[in-house]
């Protein structure tokens, strides 16, 4: 692997992505039930209404909220408890630089229980 490459390219990501955190974690008071539709500068194509409900949907909902959205939405559509409720399973779903950046500001997301994904 270049390392030349990769490692100006990882930075970048880790940037963007720590550019777009809240302060606090309690600042993300998005709904915890119902529907959620997502914006076009979050989601351009495919599906864009989300069930919370529904725990595969909503696992996919923060997965393309937390990579495509910007500061205001993640605090406006995601919410803190669901986040760390459902952290241990998302962070296998997340790019690495999404989890790094989350985890190195928000180490409380270790230590959260795993979230029930059997349910569609």
């Amino acid at each position: 692997m270049d390392t030349t490459i990769t490692a100006p390219r990882a930075e970048v990501l880790r940037n963007r992505y720590r550019s777009r955190l809240p302060e606090r974690l309690q600042e993300l008071t998005g709904p915890v039930e119902g529907d959620v539709d997502l914006p076009l500068h979050i989601v351009w194509s495919g599906r864009t209404s989300y069930s919370l409900d529904r725990p595969k949907s909503r696992m996919t909902l923060y997965r393309t909220v937390l990579a495509e959205g910007l500061r205001e939405d993640l605090m406006t559509l995601l919410h803190h408890r669901l986040l760390a409720e459902q952290w241990l399973v998302l962070q296998r779903l997340i790019s690495p630089y999404i989890r790094q950046v989350w985890e190195d500001a928000f180490p409380e997301l270790l230590r959260t229980a795993p979230a029930d994904t059997t349910a569609a």
